[in-house]
């Protein structure tokens, strides 16, 4: 363990989003245990599932929206009304998370990975033709497309696959709330998209997702499904609520002293005071129990409350991201592709990713040196990193952009809860690395 220096932490992920609000929300939902759980039907009247799915639906320009207990039961929802058959092919990117493959195999289905473009981080086109043509029979066949850290996905390109080889799409969206491709919001393009609001996502309750879609027979099916899954346990529930509690007043205040912080997270989650965002059983391809699931009504609570702050936290990501923009213009550092509003593309920069040859050293030395915890997507081709790949199916020297980038991409903190002053002092740190 080492002692740290005086500086408070920055963190970008351990529910980033949270605001002194949230944490009164989270402690009168505590104590208002008959709010916890509500039938996640049509006909339950004004309940927070309801009025978090209508605003939800209007936001984002869709018929249906149906909330789920993370973005990775939204996803298996969605697979599972398309009633394909067993081992049909999903075509997704490598430099993901096992939770947007773990879905495809509950489902039976097999992932084909498709490389991604070293600049963009999002799927690469010319690998996306070329897996597409390698498949025997691509009609009926699912795409699902990424808008990786915010950046949305080249769709016009896309869209022009689908059409020609008659691929199933859909969005994944799950670092990308609010994003647009040609003043159209992500989400909008594809058969169904989902949506995830976990604990260091772009709006959070810790865990959650959702699903949209504009198609009748999908939204029907959806519907159902949701009253299939049934809610979590009251006990799960109670985990994601102390969640933000236990960060805000004892782990972040003491993870700058000897580790104390992170070995008190370890310590309540192995004795299920509080939940993992990724459990081992996902590491190795199986499903936890508590997947998949509707949102309960105390996190459609939660979810709500952060989503009427969606667009100042995106403008605040904003402000930060354009920050970070100036200060590593001619430094070691690649930055992210720069995005032309006025051509309707809009980057939410859920995190603001870099590239820099000493990408793995930098992350250790802002961590032990200055008490800035800076982002791993992805130190590995599926992340986390202790993923068993073989299990996801992946075989190594499938995608080598991503397994390049897995080397060589950082990410920087763009949440609400990073002030300016935070900003300069991580800038201050990585100009030793320029």
């Amino acid at each position: 363990m080492i002692l740290k220096n005086h500086f408070k932490p920055i963190s970008i992920s351990l529910s980033p989003n949270v605001e002194p609000d949230d944490i009164g929300l989270v402690l009168k939902l505590i104590f208002s245990f008959w709010k916890w759980k509500k039938p996640a039907c049509r006909q339950a009247g004004e309940n927070a599932i309801r009025i978090l799915e209508d605003e939800f639906k209007k936001y984002i320009g869709v018929k249906y929206a149906f909330s789920f207990n993370s973005g990775r039961s939204a996803l298996y929802a969605i697979l599972k009304t398309l009633n394909l058959p067993q081992k049909t092919e999903v075509l997704l990117q490598a430099f993901t998370c096992n939770a947007a493959v773990n879905p495809v195999l509950w489902n039976n289905l097999n992932p084909i990975y498709v490389d991604c473009d070293e600049n963009s981080f999002n799927m690469d086109i010319d690998d996306l033709n070329k897996k597409v043509k390698s498949l025997l029979h691509a009609q009926g066949r699912v795409l699902m497309v990424q808008h990786t850290f915010g950046l949305p996905a080249n769709m016009e390109e896309v869209l022009s696959i689908v059409r020609q080889n008659g691929l199933v799409l859909i969005e994944d969206c799950a670092h990308a709330l609010g994003a647009q491709y040609q003043n159209r919001k992500v989400g909008t393009f594809g058969k169904a998209g989902f949506f995830s609001f976990s604990r260091d996502k772009v709006i959070s309750s810790v865990y959650g997702g959702m699903a949209v879609t504009n198609d009748d027979e999908i939204g029907e099916r959806l519907c159902r499904a949701q009253a299939d899954f049934g809610m979590p346990n009251r006990f799960w529930i109670l985990q994601q609520l102390l969640h933000p509690i236990l960060l805000k007043f004892i782990i972040l205040p003491i993870y700058n002293f000897l580790d104390l912080g992170k070995i008190f997270l370890v310590l309540s989650q192995w004795l299920h005071i509080l939940s993992k965002a990724v459990h081992y059983k996902e590491k190795r391809g199986d499903r936890p129990d508590y997947f998949p699931k509707a949102l309960p009504n105390a996190l459609c609570i939660m979810a709500h409350s952060q989503f009427n702050k969606l667009e100042k936290f995106n403008a605040h990501r904003k402000i930060i991201s354009d920050f970070y923009y100036k200060e590593l213009q001619n430094t070691r550092f690649i930055l992210p592709e720069p995005f032309d509003e006025t051509q309707g593309k809009k980057n939410i920069f859920l995190r603001f990713a870099v590239k820099h040859p000493k990408a793995h050293q930098i992350i250790y030395d802002a961590w032990h040196k200055e008490n800035i915890l800076l982002g791993d997507w992805y130190t590995t081709p599926i992340a986390p990193a202790d993923t068993k790949l073989d299990k996801m199916l992946y075989k190594i020297g499938s995608c080598r952009n991503a397994e390049k980038l897995s080397k060589t991409t950082l990410n920087l903190p763009t949440h609400i809860n990073i002030s300016m002053k935070d900003a300069q002092r991580i800038i201050d740190f990585l100009k030793k690395w320029k």
